[in-house]
């Protein structure tokens, strides 16, 4: 019996620390037009964003500077790299644009806990694109 109690508290106690350390950016979003669902994640205390296609799964990443890369399938390319948190917002990132095939600074800001703007811009933050995400459920 002291053994079971004493695995139920270590667990509780680990799903504490877990659900704790869990940073308010991480999960699924989902951009303005529906076409994709970025995944956020943590990796070595940087964020970054995997792309997975709603729409139209099969899409290749046609427009890619490297030739190499251009017959691999969208789906699970990393287009969000290298964020650092400061505060709310998410800075000296980039972001990878599969339909331009370019990549740009970028930097995001959560608003609340199911928005994310994001800024992609070259050069200074004031020469760019900025569109807001939604947290999937």
């Amino acid at each position: 019996m002291r053994q079971l109690l004493f695995s139920f508290v270590a667990l509780v106690f680990t799903m504490t620390c877990y659900a704790q350390s869990k940073d308010p950016i991480v999960g699924t979003w989902l951009n303005p037009s529906g076409e994709g669902k970025v995944e956020i994640y943590e990796s070595n205390g940087k964020f970054f964003g995997k792309l997975y296609l709603v729409k139209d799964k099969s899409k290749k990443d046609a427009q890619n500077p490297d030739e190499k890369l251009r017959s691999r399938a969208l789906n699970g390319v990393v287009i969000l790299n290298n964020f650092t948190k400061k505060g709310t917002s998410y800075e000296g990132g980039e972001i990878y644009d599969p339909k331009s095939g370019k990549t740009y600074s970028c930097k995001m800001k959560l608003k609340g806990n199911d928005a994310l703007d994001i800024r992609g811009f070259i050069g200074i933050s004031m020469f760019g694109r900025s569109e807001t995400w939604t947290r999937t459920k």
